[in-house]
């Protein structure tokens, strides 16, 4: 974390850290790091290996992407946005010590500079019906749809997807700062759960050490919110994806689920279904955040267990209780 900012953070308010509900949450989002692609060929480069279109990332768009393996599965998932000529892609910040340098392997002879930008910016979640308010005096216009951009003065404002309207501020220290005292009058200081906690209600799926590599992105839902595109052209991994969602039967999805449990579900944990016949299992945990009672998750799981509404945390573990994601499956 930059150093200013988190002794900036020491003196404020302590956030929340319960998982209950805020009706107006203000979330330091340092848990999350950035990587910089610049140069003359970063659009080129990032076009051949992320899974959606970069030619879509401007200083008014960003987008969701994930990044494949040559069998289509996926090393990382990103949040790409843009300022000037430079990209960036936001991941949590334990990924970016093992993503950066496989990274920058395939860079190869393109004008390209790949490099961890982390400390350089801070950024600033806003959520609920008092974001817009509080944003308001930083900015002329506030970006009305998800994944809409909106820059002015060195700030970077995204509008992210959910239920509740949800923002994030990127920017230099001492413009974060001044946002951060202005909103904290009004909205409670949140920890990093309870922002994965809007991540998962929001149908987001965030790639962790401990799923790297685990899922084609259809199995997370990536071709339901944003995240592919199946017209851009050739990337690492295109093959195998776009056989999936042309000749292939998808077997496996992400669904959002609460359970009843006395332990934190981890990413990566195991399902467990009776009726599954597969040898990988009924499913993964994706990620999951405490909601005040119980545990509300991402899972991908066996589409035919998860009809059976039978899946549960282990063997002899808890049932999950299948919820609706905001989004509909039937946009395959």
């Amino acid at each position: 974390m930059n150093r200013e900012w988190s002794e900036f953070l020491a003196s404020r308010s302590k956030p929340v850290t319960d998982g209950a509900d805020i009706n107006c949450a203000l979330n330091d989002l340092s848990h999350y790091g950035l990587i910089r692609v610049e140069g003359e060929d970063a659009e080129q480069f990032l076009q051949g290996q992320m899974t959606n279109d970069m030619r879509q990332v401007t200083e008014d768009h960003s987008n969701l992407a994930g990044w494949c393996n040559a069998k289509g599965r996926m090393i990382a998932s990103f949040r790409c946005f843009r300022q000037g000529e430079s990209y960036y892609l936001q991941t949590p910040a334990e990924a970016i010590p093992a993503i950066l340098p496989r990274l920058s392997m395939y860079v190869l002879r393109s004008k390209v500079v790949v490099s961890n930008a982390s400390d350089d910016w801070v950024r600033i979640g806003l959520t609920g019906n008092c974001a817009e308010a509080l944003l308001q005096p930083f900015f002329e216009e506030l970006p009305e749809q998800a994944n809409s951009v909106q820059q002015q003065d060195g700030l970077i404002l995204i509008r992210l997807p959910g239920s509740m309207p949800r923002f994030e501020v990127i920017g230099p220290v001492p413009q974060l700062k001044e946002i951060w005292q202005t909103a904290e009058g009004q909205a409670q200081p949140a920890s990093s759960e309870l922002w994965s906690l809007y991540e998962i209600r929001a149908g987001i799926p965030t790639l962790y050490p401990q799923t790297r590599e685990s899922f084609v992105p259809q199995m997370a839902n990536m071709q339901l919110i944003d995240g592919v595109s199946f017209t851009k052209g050739c990337y690492t991994g295109q093959e195998v994806v776009a056989r999936m969602q042309y000749l292939g039967k998808l077997k496996r999805r992400m669904y959002l689920a609460h359970v009843d449990s006395d332990t934190a579900p981890q990413p990566g944990d195991d399902l467990f279904a009776e009726g599954s016949t597969s040898g990988q299992g009924a499913g993964k945990i994706v990620d999951a955040q405490s909601s005040g009672d119980g545990y509300e998750l991402l899972a991908i799981i066996e589409i035919a267990s998860a009809e059976e509404n039978q899946v549960k945390l282990g063997e002899s573990g808890p049932r999950l209780e299948i919820l609706n994601l905001p989004y509909s499956y039937s946009e395959e």
